[in-house]
């Protein structure tokens, strides 16, 4: 199965992209302490760094030929990464790029997100793009990614300051229906690399909501893939539906599903959630096992 991203999604992604950049640079602007904790080990001034970096290693991604961001070292850490080791990627950027004034860091968000719209106008958003570990996403999963990072990001900020920020559901869905569904379908190259054994049993999760295409997401001797909804002979061992809100949890390893392991508490449920790096939320459900 190759999911299909239609002219309406890709404009509501390209829209997400600036509307919650814009967001998210008003929020951390008006923020008295940088210093402020987020996280257990992140800063608000860390925390802006790390979105902000990823921001500009997408502007290199859809510049073909653009000087690469990292270095050799840095590359290769990219292309070997997996979700238990996103974290050591994490830590390597945010050392290689010591910014944390907050003004300088938005400003080259903001920026890089407008390069990456005007480099990106007339391209097919299904065009792959090489991401981490090997894997292939789609140009418009990308952006979402970008989008999701955007909005938990802001959430940790605005809940560890006490300050408003609301992630429309819509906006948190094009991360499963766009970069989870997209590199499913597409290449997960290492992301999901692990030494435990692939199980035999096949698992598979039906996900309807009122924000997402449904689809089902398999697990089978240590492969994920995507099937449509209904197919002779097959049932799902669990069905996830959410009405007003995207709640999805991915079937991938038994344990924490998360985005990003830099923080593992529990978030915003109209945060679309995976075991794929590098965004946040932790599970908001459960799947057959």
């Amino acid at each position: 199965m190759t999911s299909e991203i239609t002219g309406a999604r890709w404009r509501s992604v390209r829209r997400a992209y600036r509307v919650t950049g814009a967001r998210f640079a008003e929020l951390v602007t008006g923020v008295p302490d940088p210093e402020a904790m987020v996280t257990a080990e992140w800063t608000v001034a860390d925390t802006v760094a790390h979105v902000a970096m990823i921001a500009k290693m997408y502007t290199s991604l859809v510049r073909p030929d653009a000087t690469p961001l990292l270095d050799a070292r840095g590359q290769g850490q990219v292309a070997k990464t997996t979700v238990d080791t996103v974290s050591v990627l994490n830590t390597l950027v945010l050392g290689k790029f010591p910014e944390r004034d907050i003004g300088v860091l938005v400003a080259g968000l903001l920026a890089d997100i407008e390069e990456v719209l005007r480099v990106t106008e007339d391209v097919d958003p299904v065009t792959p793009l090489s991401w981490l570990g090997d894997s292939k996403v789609p140009l418009a999963g990308v952006l979402a990614h970008l989008v999701n990072e955007l909005q938990i990001h802001g959430w940790d900020i605005a809940k560890a300051l006490k300050l408003p920020w609301t992630i429309p559901p819509g906006d948190a869905a094009l991360f499963f229906d766009l970069f989870l569904v997209g590199v499913l379908t597409r290449d997960i190259g290492h992301l999901l690399d692990t030494d435990e054994p692939p199980r035999e049993r096949r698992i598979a999760v039906a996900f309807r909501s009122a924000y997402t295409a449904p689809v089902v997401l398999v697990l089978h001797r240590g492969r994920v893939t995507v099937e449509q909804p209904r197919w002779p002979g097959r049932r799902a061992d669990l069905v996830r539906s959410a009405g007003t809100e995207p709640d999805v949890v991915p079937p991938g390893r038994q344990g924490a599903v998360r985005a990003d392991p830099q923080d593992r508490r529990q978030r915003s449920p109209a945060v679309a959630v995976a075991r794929l790096p590098a965004g946040g939320p932790a599970a908001v459900g459960e799947w057959a096992s």
